[in-house]
């Protein structure tokens, strides 16, 4: 079972279709009445449900697994086998609960996954389907669909199992107390770290040029016919896009882009073209290509402003004198923080930082963002750094200081201490379990039939419904 629950989220390659019932019979006749001379080109390893495994799916799920870096020696083929089972039976009834997944969706991430695929033949797509063993672009992408449909159906399959599941602080105490004390848990290092941030400011002045430089785009597409996607591609500063003509897909359900792009864009008609507007990305101009459902395809053109050199300048002073206030012991950090920080998500809170894995304040130190470990791994608890420098993403400069706020060294599991992490790994136990039980249940209520010498494998399921 947690090989499955492991394996599941690297989307194991394999092939399968669904089959009506009446095929199920044939199923079975050919596993007895093949001709004596007959040359068999795949054999059928398994049904469950409306699904078939065949031999040639076990070895394509090898295949995929290495392709994605995964040492394979130790995975058995009975056990990749049994992941397989797992997966049929979870698609299965999927399907039968009427769980919906999204086509349009599914061919997106079949899109990117052969983009993926594609770095490791240096972009020959004849050698990726020579790997695979495909004869053309189009059955492989095809095969790719089914696969990842059927991934997706097995997934929601099982996060439908386990939504409700919750779990009492009389059930987190029993957890703790049945875990011998010589097998409990240790935990690493754990710190809270506070920064503050300083950004250099845009001028007005450098605000309205590039306002004024998108209404020029704008009106040059109205009026004079130009191509949006054509300025995006000349123009854009938007690295992801740009080269694609700024293009994106927004999706009603589905929340990708920041708030003020989506209520720009899913208010335009149909190749209408937005006035500027700004986000913390920079100034946007938009046009709605065409409306698909809930999905909306867009363009769009960035400009980023420039900061000067003197707004570069202040913003380093400014956090500067800061820091020499907080050392001489004139203001707290938390309030320093409060009062001059341009992190909004951090400095209401005292620039606390919230660790995006487990959303509360205390970061490992052997799982840190290896920039942020780089930048506190010398900090005694109190000190306060230096004034550093980074980038983002969009080659924006900013400023700031940091200061461990809290340690907690290496310790074994702790139930008062460490309540939050056991209650994780309890309900956890509780999920799998409730696994486990479905799948029992459901074994017993499908029809499966496991052919040839597939059936001497050691299941660790009742899938032989001995």
């Amino acid at each position: 079972m947690l090989l499955g629950i492991t394996l599941l989220t690297l989307n194991v390659l394999s092939a399968q279709e669904i089959i009506e019932d009446e095929v199920k019979e044939v199923v079975k006749k050919v596993d007895t009445t093949l001709a004596k001379n007959a040359k068999k080109i795949d054999g059928v390893a398994a049904v469950v449900g409306d699904y078939i495994i065949l031999d040639s799916d076990i070895d394509k799920a090898y295949l995929q697994l290495q392709a994605q870096g995964v040492n394979t020696n130790d995975i058995g083929k009975c056990e990749l086998f049994g992941k397989l089972l797992e997966d049929k039976l979870y698609a299965h009834h999927a399907v039968q609960d009427s769980i919906p997944v999204s086509d349009a969706e599914i061919r997106k991430n079949v899109d990117y996954q052969i983009q993926q695929f594609l770095q490791q033949t240096n972009g020959s797509m004849e050698k990726l389907l020579e790997f695979y063993k495909k004869d053309d672009e189009k059955s492989f992408r095809d095969e790719m669909f089914e696969i990842n449909k059927s991934n997706q159906l097995a997934a929601k399959m099982q996060s439908k199992i386990v939504e409700e599941i919750e779990i009492t602080p009389e059930e987190v105490r029993d957890f703790f107390n049945k875990i011998p004390e010589e097998d409990r848990p240790t935990f690493g290092t754990e710190l809270k770290v506070a920064q503050i941030v300083a950004e250099p400011k845009v001028s007005e002045e450098e605000k309205q040029k590039i306002i004024d430089r998108l209404k020029q785009f704008k009106a040059d597409i109205i009026e004079n016919g130009a191509s949006f996607r054509s300025k995006a591609v000349l123009y854009s500063d938007d690295p992801g896009s740009a080269s694609k003509g700024g293009k994106y897909t927004l999706n009603r359900k589905q929340p990708r882009m920041v708030k003020e792009f989506r209520q720009v864009a899913f208010s335009l008609q149909e190749g209408e073209v937005s006035e500027p507007f700004e986000t913390d990305f920079g100034f946007h101009i938009v046009t709605l290509e065409k409306i698909r459902g809930q999905e909306y395809d867009v363009a769009h053109i960035l400009l980023i402003p420039k900061v000067s050199s003197e707004a570069v300048k202040e913003a380093k002073e400014r956090l500067e004198k800061t820091r020499k206030r907080i050392v001489d012991g004139d203001i707290s950090f938390a309030d320093a923080a409060r009062e001059i920080s341009d992190e909004k998500e951090t400095k209401n809170d005292g620039g606390q930082l919230i660790n995006p894995t487990t959303q509360d304040y205390n970061f490992e130190l052997t799982r840190m963002d290896t920039e942020l470990y780089a930048q506190i791994q010398n900090l005694k608890d109190d000190e306060i750094s230096l004034v550093l420098s980074e980038e983002d993403r969009n080659r924006k400069v900013k400023f700031k200081i940091l200061k461990v706020t809290d340690r907690v060294d290496e310790h074994e599991a702790d139930y008062a201490r460490d309540y939050l992490k056991i209650k994780e790994l309890a309900l956890e136990e509780k999920k799998i379990r409730a696994i486990e039980k479905w799948q029992e249940e459901k074994i017993l209520d499908t029809y499966i039939k496991i052919s040839g010498a597939h059936r001497t494998c050691q299941f660790s399921g009742n899938w032989l419904k001995k």
